[in-house]
């Protein structure tokens, strides 16, 4: 099964996505801030992150650039999951290489789809 890490400092948008991504036959792990994101992300492997970009301890951005400057991890794909829809934090997000940006709200059946993209359904 491919693993999905998903980090986001809010709870209830952690537990839907984790929802609609077990139901496609995804496993997920989450964090709620970023230092426990960036943790995992290099415990678990996870063939895919969801990364919010405000979050306590270490923003999203910052995770991003952590994890695609180091060989071991650059191939991992990340979506980004943004309130900020300005182009500038778009920029921001490619510059520290993002794989893909989207901002909230968004609809969950939009995050399965790009999942799907990168990584294959599992069913």
């Amino acid at each position: 099964m491919k693993k999905i890490l998903i980090v986001d400092d809010e709870q209830d948008i952690v537990e839907s996505l984790k929802f609609v991504l077990e139901v496609s036959g995804y496993t997920c792990y989450c964090a709620y801030n970023g230092e426990d994101g960036l943790k995992l992300a290099k415990e678990l492997m996870p063939d895919l992150i969801i990364l919010d970009v405000m979050m306590p301890k270490i923003n999203g951005y910052k995770i991003s650039r952590l994890l695609k400057y180091d060989n071991k991890y650059k191939d991992i794909p990340i979506i980004m999951l943004t309130a900020r829809s300005q182009t500038e934090d778009k920029l921001i997000g490619e510059e520290t290489g993002v794989n893909e940006y989207i901002t909230k709200p968004f609809e969950l059946d939009q995050i399965v789809k790009k999942v799907e993209e990168y990584i294959g359904t599992e069913k």
